[in-house]
């Protein structure tokens, strides 16, 4: 069983993440731009690095829960992170990337001489936190199986969806298409219930119960309606992920008007000074468009 793991990326899933990893008695030797998350991650028993590759020295597996392609990428190259691993470390990309970045980040991996893992996950900060992510892997079954005891600490739905880098990432792609449609299109049930003059919390109460009803719309829908709800994902993260499935779509050939309509929602939300807002805040575009902001 892996003992030393690399984690770079301590951020609102990542430090979480980590501290359910240390729980579990692996040593998470931890990195982040953010000094603050460094000191939280020493503060849960974590092992706080000053560089990437600090981190990954002597790691037999490697944890990359960054934002998006680029970062890792560069947190792999860039800080020399990649080389200080061990021999055959496993490295885990867990952050939501593109199927055709997850191949590219698979082979520069494999290329070194290490192993790699494409596995995504799903289920937000509450997830991260109680350790019931749903994570999406693919990659060679050895692997898969090489990192199911780390994977164990973080989810307890994990799915082996492939053998091939990128099937993981295609995976969340598809989730995050619905996320963000269910996300906008509850947005816009409330926007037309507030034009009516309704009460909106007793219209959630209602369609929380009847066929309606889902995890976005009982998770999402009590923030939206709040003024400044806490963020446990931002508009602008939506703007990213949706991003990734029309550019999905466009490679597939596959038409996703529905898709394409809930990111120039999230497009509106950001582009009025709402970017950095919890993602419930999408019903900011609607409310300006409705005349009821």
């Amino acid at each position: 069983m892996t003992r030393t793991l690399a984690f770079i990326g301590l951020g609102a899933m990542g430090l979480p993440m980590a501290r359910r990893l240390v729980e579990a008695q692996f040593r998470v030797q931890g990195f982040d731009l953010n000094p603050k998350a460094l000191a939280a991650h020493e503060a849960q028993g974590g092992v706080s690095m000053l560089t990437a590759a600090e981190a990954c020295a002597g790691a037999e597996a490697l944890i990359l829960m960054v934002v998006n392609a680029g970062q890792a990428r560069a947190a792999l190259l860039e800080t020399g992170a990649l080389q200080a691993l061990d021999p055959d470390a496993l490295v885990i990309l867990m952050a939501t990337c593109a199927p055709a970045d997850a191949r590219e980040i698979a082979a520069m991996v494999e290329a070194s001489g290490r192993r790699f893992l494409d596995a995504p996950v799903s289920g937000g900060t509450v997830g991260a936190e109680a350790g019931t992510l749903t994570i999406m892997a693919a990659g060679p079954e050895a692997h898969f199986a090489a990192a199911r005891p780390i994977l164990a600490a973080l989810g307890d739905k994990l799915h082996h969806v492939g053998e091939r880098a990128g099937d993981g990432a295609m995976v969340k792609t598809i989730n995050q298409l619905l996320c963000g449609v269910h996300i906008a299109v509850a947005a816009e049930a409330f926007a037309l219930a507030e034009k009516a003059g309704l009460d909106p919390g007793l219209v959630l109460g209602i369609l929380g119960q009847s066929a309606a009803a889902s995890w976005m719309l009982s998770n999402r829908g009590p923030r939206m309606l709040q003024a400044e709800p806490p963020v446990t994902s931002a508009v602008d993260i939506f703007v990213k992920d949706l991003s990734l499935v029309l550019d999905a779509g466009r490679a597939a050939k596959v038409a996703l008007p529905l898709a394409a309509s809930a990111h120039q929602m999230f497009l509106a939300a950001s582009g009025a000074g709402h970017g950095l807002a919890d993602d419930s805040q999408v019903i900011r575009a609607y409310r300006a468009l409705n005349g009821t902001d």
